[in-house]
């Protein structure tokens, strides 16, 4: 594979911009809330009062997060080029939103979001136990996300400028339309679009969504939870067999017939799954002993952009997969999807 040289928005993101809240918690309290640990959800009413009675009973971090973003961050974070990666999604004109943006622009991420006056932006409960973490995400402004946003001529002109796409399977709760015109940009003109099964309930109840823009996919990701959901619901294979989704999500229809589809899945701290047109081969995480994780709220993303910060350089797949393993094991050694000022170039020299 050819080296290139990182330029300027050559990566485009698009999701759902939150606000993580994130605490310790207790059983009492993922019961209260109907949570399942290692789970993601979108808010009900039932969860009117969580990010009150987390700030009140809990102590509380506050970090930039939202799926999308946070790959975004981690692949500008090993890039090093300021402004090689875009994002657009919605936030609401208050005082979260300008911490929002503030810190992915100090991360070197050009941010491009629409703003909304109707609603506050977007914040996700991180309610952790143990090595465990339930999400709740309170949408907020970022449901209000509109296509019109790309209809803005230097909008849209970081869509042509950008080689690259992901969008975390988050966004097809909010605005499919404007996938479907970034992926079919991406296809029209031979650029890799990727994206992510995001969680179960996307797989179960956003499926149709899914599938719309699957034939537009060049790269899936997603975790063992989420791919045995895909399994059950899209695929047919109800006995959960991780390879066999793998390989099925690969041979899903695809309109860009000029490379096929990779689908990785990872298992936390089991081999990864990468399966090609080609077959499936397993990479190993790499080891880290327990006592040293502290979150594992952002493994998957980071994962996805630390894949991603080699990608766009041409690099190989095995050396995609250890810079995305270098990513995950910093992140979960830290607070929310958080990183060191600079990467351990010492420490990546050293892997396989």
């Amino acid at each position: 594979m050819e080296n290139y040289e990182i330029r300027e928005a050559v990566l485009f993101g698009m999701g759902n911009p939150l606000l993580d809240i994130a605490a310790d918690v207790d059983e009492e309290f993922l019961k209260k809330y109907d949570l399942k640990p290692n789970n993601a959800i979108l808010a009900e009413d039932k969860h009117k009062d969580i990010f009150e009675e987390m700030r009140k009973r809990f102590e509380v971090s506050y970090v930039a997060g939202g799926a999308t973003q946070n790959s975004i961050r981690v692949a500008q974070w090993l890039m090093r080029v300021p402004n090689s990666t875009t994002y657009m999604g919605c936030i609401g004109d208050d005082d979260y939103g300008h911490i929002l943006e503030q810190s992915a622009r100090k991360d070197g991420v050009n941010v491009v979001y629409q703003k909304t006056t109707e609603v506050g932006t977007g914040k996700c409960a991180v309610a952790i136990t143990n090595l465990n973490r339930s999400l709740c995400a309170f949408l907020g402004a970022a449901e209000k996300f509109h296509e019109s946003h790309l209809d803005v001529k230097e909008h849209w002109a970081l869509v042509e400028k950008a080689n690259y796409f992901y969008i975390a399977g988050f966004f097809y709760t909010v605005c499919v339309p404007a996938i479907l015109r970034v992926a079919k940009h991406a296809c029209d003109n031979n650029k890799l679009f990727s994206t992510n099964l995001a969680a179960p309930f996307v797989c179960e109840y956003f499926k149709e969504q899914l599938m719309q823009v699957m034939p537009y996919v060049d790269i899936v990701f997603g975790n063992e939870t989420e791919a045995a959901t895909i399994g059950r619901t899209v695929l047919g294979i109800e006995s959960g067999d991780l390879q066999a989704i793998a390989k099925a999500l690969v041979s899903l229809p695809k309109i860009n017939t000029s490379r096929g589809r990779t689908a990785i899945i990872t298992q936390g701290a089991d081999p990864i799954i990468v399966a090609t047109e080609s077959g499936v081969q397993l990479f190993p995480i790499i080891p880290i002993a327990p006592e040293k994780v502290i979150d594992t709220n952002g493994a998957g993303d980071s994962f996805v952009g630390g894949f991603l910060s080699q990608l766009v350089q041409g690099r190989d797949l095995k050396e995609c997969i250890k810079y995305a393993n270098y990513a995950a094991h910093e992140v979960i050694q830290r607070n929310g999807c958080t990183f060191p000022e600079k990467p351990d170039a010492d420490f990546i020299a050293a892997l396989p």
